[in-house]
């Protein structure tokens, strides 16, 4: 893991109580599976899920924002207990803005984690930005984080993690399973 090191990234890091994660690309390598009837397969990596798990025990709000509509992420966001769920979402900047707004969570005090062109309009408003390593070369210009794992395969749990360990928790979640 990368480590937040830059005393602002630091601060910004450790002020999260809202993290937004966008699905294909981020939760999922991105790769979309069809079958001859049209059912929609998604792979996600279940140390992506601890991650997201430990960041709501630790009071920073979940949500996921993304562009497609697929029962499969409802599953797996209501699996892993994330309740803020916006699919379908052709503007995501005005989903950020929204549901920011709805918890009363100033929106430097949120994060993003995307990794395409439709996600940088949301990316932007955020006090921390960050993009898996394998996201789109002008993205991974843009954001304050890039995690050294890609989509779907541990760049959620890095990031989770980077987040954690700026608030100085991350010792105590992980040592919470021994």
């Amino acid at each position: 893991m990368n480590a937040v090191r830059d005393s602002d990234l630091q601060q910004r890091a450790a002020a999260i109580r809202l993290a937004v994660f966008d699905v294909d690309g981020v939760l999922t390598d991105g790769t979309l599976y069809l079958d001859d009837r049209g059912t929609q397969i998604k792979a996600f990596n279940v140390r992506d899920g601890l991650g997201l798990k430990a960041l709501m025990r630790h009071d920073i709000v979940v949500a996921v924002i993304t562009a497609r509509r697929s029962g499969v992420v409802e599953r797996r966001v209501a699996e892993l207990g994330v309740t803020l769920l916006r699919q379908g979402v052709s503007d995501k900047e005005r989903a950020l803005l929204d549901l920011a707004a709805g918890l009363n969570i100033e929106t430097r005090l949120t994060s993003f984690m995307g990794d395409d062109l439709i996600d940088w309009p949301a990316m932007k408003h955020c006090g921390l930005s960050a993009a898996p390593a394998d996201a789109d070369g002008w993205i991974r210009r843009q954001v304050d984080i890039v995690t050294q794992a890609g989509g779907g395969r541990g760049a959620v749990r890095e990031f989770s993690e980077q987040l954690l360990a700026a608030r100085g928790a991350l010792e105590a979640w992980q040592d919470s399973y021994r």
